[in-house]
């Protein structure tokens, strides 16, 4: 046989195998649609539908007809702009103290043995055993004015007066960073247990401190952990209704709870409907924007 032959043969093999190869790609790409095909219709009823119907609902003004009223109120009036504002304030705030408190205590996971950190990885856990309401009210209980630390703290001296901890700012921060933080801390730990040890060691015996080695090396590879963490965690606050709701006493209003009483109290569907989807264009930017910046920043985002 001629080495043309040869070569043709060989080269009608090859594209045989090539287009054998494609269909079973094809088949492969089918099945795993397949697989999906219930998830994505739970997402569709659970998801999709009720934030169209939200959306239909978001146009539909106080005598049933089409209308932009809705959203015209929320860009006119300035009482829905403080309320965004607090939104975002409060989510800003929480995300912050949870990035300050949530860093250092991962880290101290991530150091521990295997039995020590399954240990101290079921404390971080076992907050999600229990209700939101439930921790919420336990939060309420220790930290109204007559609670157990204000009622501990005069009985011991230390106060006169009890510290305003419920009803406010304060008491809101403080029960929503509790209930947000293993949110935070779980994508952080993962993203430092990921960090090869030996980089650390290769640093020390660089002549690196500890510190520089911290800051140089561990701290730049852990990012994209902290970055998830703290977007997840942001996102959440921004949906939160039970925690100021309760510890709030009224003083901290979110969107949510607005939303609640324009169902409620007024019984204006449309304009609660409204409120919602403006809080889901202002997430989705949010999450638009983190994901440019992490592209542009070389992908820490991931």
């Amino acid at each position: 046989m001629s080495a043309a032959a040869i070569g043709h043969s060989e080269a009608l093999s090859n594209e045989l195998n090539r287009r054998a190869l494609k269909r079973e790609q094809q088949k492969e790409t089918s099945r795993l649609f397949g697989l999906t095909v219930p998830g994505l219709v739970l997402l569709s009823l659970g998801l999709i539908v009720p934030v169209g119907m939200m959306t239909l609902l978001s146009f539909v003004g106080e005598n049933g007809s089409i209308s932009l009223e809705n959203y015209q109120r929320i860009w006119e009036s300035p009482v829905y702009g403080k309320i965004f504002g607090v939104t975002f304030l409060v989510a800003a705030l929480t995300t912050g103290i949870v990035v300050l408190v949530g860093y250092p205590l991962a880290y101290f996971l991530s150091q521990l043995p295997g039995r020590a950190a399954n240990i101290a990885m079921f404390g971080v856990l076992m907050p999600f055993w229990t209700s939101v309401l439930v921790r919420t009210y336990a939060w309420l209980i220790l930290l109204q004015s007559r609670g157990i630390i204000n009622n501990t703290l005069m009985h011991l001296g230390a106060i006169n007066d009890p510290l305003p901890l419920a009803n406010n700012l304060t008491g809101t921060l403080i029960g929503m960073v509790h209930v947000v933080m293993p949110f935070f801390v779980l994508p952080l730990y993962a993203s430092m247990k990921a960090v090869d040890p030996n980089l650390m060691l290769a640093a020390s015996n660089l002549g690196a401190r500890p510190t520089k080695a911290f800051w140089d090396v561990f701290f730049p590879l852990s990012l994209p952990g902290l970055l998830s963490g703290a977007l997840i965690v942001f996102v959440i606050c921004l949906g939160f209704y039970v925690t100021p709701a309760v510890l709030g006493g009224g003083r901290v209003i979110m969107v949510a709870m607005r939303i609640e009483a324009n169902v409620k109290i007024y019984s204006s569907w449309g304009a609660a409907s409204a409120l919602g989807v403006a809080l889901v264009v202002m997430t989705a930017v949010l999450l638009a924007l983190a994901y440019w910046l992490s592209k542009r920043n070389g992908g820490s985002l991931r």
